[in-house]
C-alpha cells in the first residue's frame, strides 16, 4: 500500500542508512499512528532480526517469543533462555555472522512489552547495544514502542547506560486534514472537505482508523457501522488504547474524563480535585505521559500566568468516546445518520473544530504570511465581576507575533457562510477591549475568523483583519 505522507520521517531515516557509524533509531507515537507500517514499508519487510513484543504477558513468555523469531531466522532451535542477558547472547553470536559489506537491520517492535516487571529487560538491551552493537558500523537497531512514555523515559531520554545512544528519534504524528484527504482519495473515498473535516473529529489523523473507511458507505454510514452499530470495529476501541499505553490505566482515564467534560480545559488544581488523584508526582507523571502521547495539551495562558494554564483534551477518539459512545452503545444503531439535525451534535462540531484549527496552526500561520516570523500560541480568559462591572471574555487561541501584533482567532464551524450579526459583532468588540485592558497589551490586535466557507459580507464583518477557510487549512505543511 502507498505510504501517504511522512516524507520528513522517510528523509531522516535516509540520513541514517546513509551513516557509515552504528545507527539506534527510536520510533514512538499514539497507538494505531503507523510506526510499524512506516518502518515495514521503508525496510521493505526485510530485516536481519525482528521481534514484536507481546501485550500483557510476563518475561517466560516474551523470551520464548524472542528465541523462537531468532530460531526460525538463524535456523537453530535454541532452549528458552533463563534472562535477557542470555538472550541477547544469543543475538550477539548471530550478529557477529552478519555480512559488515550491508546495512543489518534489527527491528524490536514494541519494545516496552517486553520490559515486564523484574525482567531486567533493559540492562541486557543496554549490555547489547553499548558493549557490542554501536561499535558496528553496518549495524542499524529500530526500536519502536506505542507506549510512549516509556519510550521517551527509557530510550530516548535515558539517563543510564543509554545516555545520549540514539541517534534519531522519530515521534510519529497522526495526519493532518491534507494527509487524511490523500489517505481517503488512495482509498477511493471521495467525500466533501466539510465530511472529511468532521470524520476528523471523530478519529483524528489515525491511519488505522481511516482504514476501516468503506468507499462503498457514505459517510454517516461508516460512522454508524464503526461506533454504533452491534459489535462496530471502534465500539470498544476505548479500553483497549488506554490499557495497552498506560500501566495504571484507571488514573489515566480518569483524567481524560474530567478533561471531556470541559471542552475549555481545565487547571492542574481542577483536575486534582475532580479526580481525586493528589496534584503531586502522580499527577504530573500522569499529566506528562498523556501529553507526550499526543492525548492532551497544555494550552499556556497569555502573560505567563502558570496558575491559570489549562490542560485540554487533544485526542479526538476520545473526546467522541466520552461524548457519543460511552452512554449510547446498541442504543441506536442509526445514530449518527439520525441525528443530522441535533442541536448538541452542532454544538459538539462547533468546539470540536477549535481543536482541529490549534492542530493546524502551520497552515493558519501559512495563509497569514507569518511562517518567518517567530510566534507563540496562548489561550486568555477573564472571569466576570459583577461588583467591578468586568464582563467575562474568553479566547481560545491568540497568536503573539514577534512582530508586535496579536492575532486573536475567532473559530467557527457552519454549514454556509458565517453571518456575523449585530450582537455578535458586540461580541467581539467587548472581548477586544477586555483583553487590551486585562492584559494591558500594547500591541496591535488583529481579528481574524476562521470558519468553514468564510464569512458573509456585512455591515459588521469589517472588523475582520483577515479570514481563513477550510481550505486554507487542508494545505500542506510546507
Amino acid at each position: 500500500m502507498k505510504l501517504i505522507g511522512r516524507t520528513i520521517e522517510y528523509e531522516r531515516l535516509n540520513a541514517c542508512m546513509s551513516e557509515d557509524t552504528a545507527q539506534l533509531v527510536i520510533v514512538y507515537g499514539r497507538r494505531r499512528v503507523g510506526k510499524t507500517f512506516l518502518i515495514n514499508q521503508y525496510f521493505n519487510n526485510r530485516f536481519a532480526f525482528k521481534v514484536t513484543g507481546i501485550y500483557g504477558q510476563n518475561r517466560k513468555v516474551q523470551l520464548q517469543n524472542f528465541i523462537t523469531e531468532l530460531s526460525l531466522i538463524t535456523g537453530i532451535r535454541y532452549k528458552v533462555p533463563r534472562d535477557w542477558m542470555e538472550a541477547f547472547g544469543h543475538l550477539r553470536e548471530y550478529v557477529g555472522t552478519l555480512d559488515r559489506n550491508e546495512k543489518q537491520v534489527l527491528f524490536f517492535d514494541e519494545m516496552p512489552w517486553m520490559d515486564t516487571q523484574k525482567s531486567d529487560f533493559l540492562p541486557a538491551f543496554e549490555w547489547f547495544w553499548n558493549g557490542f552493537a554501536s561499535a558496528l558500523d553496518h549495524i542499524v537497531l529500530v526500536a519502536c514502542g506505542s507506549a510512549t512514555s516509556w519510550m521517551d523515559e527509557k530510550l530516548a531520554n535515558n539517563k543510564g547506560g543509554l545516555f545520549n545512544r540514539q541517534t534519531c528519534k522519530l515521534f510519529l504524528e497522526p495526519f493532518n486534514l491534507c494527509e487524511a484527504e490523500q489517505y481517503l482519495l488512495h482509498r477511493n473515498i471521495r467525500w466533501s472537505r466539510y465530511e472529511i473535516t468532521e470524520c476528523y473529529m471523530i478519529m483524528g489523523g489515525i491511519p488505522y482508523y481511516l482504514s476501516l473507511l468503506k468507499p462503498s458507505k457514505s459517510f454517516r454510514q461508516n460512522i454508524d457501522d464503526l461506533f454504533f452499530s452491534n459489535r462496530g470495529e471502534l465500539w470498544d476501541e476505548f479500553e483497549h488504547l488506554y490499557r495497552t499505553l498506560f500501566s495504571n490505566s484507571d488514573s489515566y482515564i480518569k483524567v481524560v474524563e474530567a478533561l471531556s467534560k470541559k471542552t475549555n480545559g481545565l487547571t492542574r488544581e481542577e483536575i486534582a480535585s475532580q479526580t481525586r488523584i493528589p496534584a503531586g508526582g502522580d499527577l504530573t507523571k500522569i499529566l506528562n505521559n498523556l501529553s507526550l502521547s499526543g492525548f492532551v495539551r497544555l494550552s499556556r495562558f497569555y502573560n505567563n500566568k502558570k496558575k491559570n494554564a489549562l490542560y485540554q483534551l487533544a485526542d479526538y477518539y476520545t473526546l467522541f468516546y466520552f461524548r457519543y459512545i460511552k452512554d449510547r452503545y446498541g442504543k441506536d444503531e442509526n445514530y449518527w445518520s439520525n441525528s443530522v439535525d441535533n442541536p448538541a451534535r452542532r454544538s459538539w462540531a462547533g468546539l470540536t473544530f477549535e481543536q482541529v484549527c490549534k492542530d493546524h496552526i502551520s497552515q493558519i500561520k501559512r495563509k497569514l504570511g507569518i511562517t518567518g516570523i517567530l510566534s507563540d500560541e496562548y489561550s486568555w480568559f477573564e472571569s466576570e465581576d459583577e461588583e467591578e462591572g468586568r464582563q467575562g471574555a474568553q479566547i481560545d487561541l491568540l497568536i503573539d507575533r514577534r512582530d508586535h501584533v496579536v492575532t486573536l482567532c475567532e473559530m467557527k464551524y457552519s454549514l454556509g457562510e458565517y453571518v456575523i450579526n449585530k450582537e455578535y459583532d458586540m461580541n467581539l468588540r467587548n472581548k477586544l477591549e477586555a483583553f487590551r485592558i486585562a492584559t494591558n497589551c500594547k500591541k496591535t490586535l488583529q481579528l481574524l475568523m476562521i470558519t468553514t466557507y468564510g464569512v458573509k459580507p456585512n455591515k459588521y464583518s469589517g472588523l475582520l483583519t483577515n479570514q481563513i477557510t477550510l481550505d486554507d487549512l487542508f494545505k500542506s505543511k510546507e
